[in-house]
């Protein structure tokens, strides 16, 4: 079955309102086995609403509107819907009694047009609206289904989740989806893309589907199957095939952070940590202590913006930044030795670095290395030539960091 979902309301179209409703309902809809190929977004416009319903009718089975189920005149979802589908408005008793229930509760003036809301297609099967006024209804027309959903999340989810997907679920096939992201650092869209570009051209169950982010690059695997453990044994296959070839970019699943997955390893190995931050002037000390409970590990930083700092504090020697300069692997080597050191951490790691707009030391913008240092470990200097603002050098330097400090601890 092929669903589409149909979100009314100018707020929507001004941006507003972010439209998550949609999220929740494609998620939702994919993990019963529905087709999701299109989504619209119209605004309280009876003659659009009415050319988005024909246009959704000639490609779709099943239509989801959400909003346009209120009191007021814009509210013209269950109108125009009517008109689509020749059909009445009637009043549902059960709405209407527990609309005025509502307005006498709270005290509030009950006003005539709130009756509108009790207003649902003759012949539908009416969804209650535990959180709301506005009920939901599901109408079978013509080989069509149409779900009217209230626009409010908090409405429309806890609806959804109680009474349409019980109605929807012996429409769907037995088979459902199941899903896993892939998550890698290091290598951008493009490479990751031509390097498994036969994978993906020969992709039927499982599909992978390519999205980058910032920093990093994802493959959603996506496999259709009545049951889910061979679902996932489709989609072990194609995930080992992926990373025999990118493997070394890998670094999580579904949820996991860089972030996240760096805090994990350090608390499970029991390695502390210190930093020198030049360039990144204590971004990735914010982003580590973002997390709870890092004290356990994380003894602490020194933002060394200056060569003084870099010298006095840090202990690099004056001809070492004279002969090879602040952005060296030389400076970045000592940098994270000598924190370690001082504050007594196992593990330093620093980061020295260009972030623009201008040249320094005859480097240009983007140049950066990342020293990782510590007990019991060869030190390494991992050299960046980063492109971006003078904020997205910084950001992209922090990430780069934890990502080799991560690699370095797993392997």
């Amino acid at each position: 079955m092929n669903a589409e979902i149909i979100a009314v309301g100018t707020e929507l179209l001004l941006g507003q309102i972010l439209n998550t409703n949609a999220q929740f309902l494609s998620q939702k809809l994919a993990a019963i086995g529905m087709n999701m190929y299109y989504q619209t977004v119209v605004g309280d416009n009876a003659d659009r609403l009415r050319s988005a319903i024909e246009t959704a009718q000639q490609r779709a089975d099943i239509l989801i509107f959400t909003g346009g189920l209120g009191p007021t005149k814009d509210d013209l979802t269950k109108e125009t819907i009517a008109l689509a589908v020749g059909s009445s408005l009637v009043y549902n008793d059960d709405a209407l009694r527990s609309i005025e229930e509502y307005y006498a509760r709270t005290g509030r003036t009950f006003t005539e047009n709130n009756k509108k809301q009790a207003l649902v297609l003759e012949g539908s099967v009416v969804f209650p609206n535990d959180h709301g006024m506005a009920p939901g209804m599901g109408l079978r027309r013509d080989n069509k289904t149409y779900i009217l959903l209230p626009g409010p999340p908090k409405e429309m989810r806890p609806m959804y989740d109680s009474y349409v997907e019980p109605f929807l679920l012996p429409l769907t096939s037995k088979e459902t989806l199941h899903s896993r992201v892939l998550r890698f650092f290091g290598i951008g869209e493009s490479q990751l893309e031509e390097t498994l570009q036969d994978l993906i051209d020969t992709q039927t169950n499982p599909t992978i589907a390519p999205l980058a982010a910032e920093g990093e690059v994802t493959l959603r695997l996506t496999a259709k199957h009545a049951s889910k453990d061979e679902a996932n044994r489709l989609i072990d296959n194609v995930e080992r095939a992926i990373l025999d070839r990118v493997g070394e970019f890998f670094y999580g699943y579904d949820q996991d952070s860089l972030q996240g997955k760096l805090v994990s390893l350090l608390k499970k190995t029991g390695m502390t940590l210190a930093s020198a931050e030049s360039l990144t002037g204590g971004l990735f000390s914010e982003k580590i202590t973002e997390v709870a409970g890092v004290s356990s590990f994380f003894y602490g930083g020194v933002i060394c913006y200056s060569n003084e700092v870099k010298q006095h504090v840090l202990g690099v020697p004056a001809g070492v930044l004279e002969t090879d300069g602040a952005v060296s692997e030389a400076s970045a080597a000592l940098l994270a030795e000598n924190v370690s050191k001082l504050l007594k951490a196992d593990i330093g790691i620093s980061f020295t670095g260009v972030a623009g707009p201008g040249e320094l030391e005859g480097k240009p913008p983007g140049t950066v290395f990342v020293g990782i240092a510590g007990k019991g470990m060869k030190t390494l200097v991992v050299p960046l030539k980063l492109w971006g603002t003078r904020q997205q050098i910084r950001e992209r330097a922090m990430r780069y960091g934890m990502y080799h400090l991560y690699k370095k601890l797993e392997g």
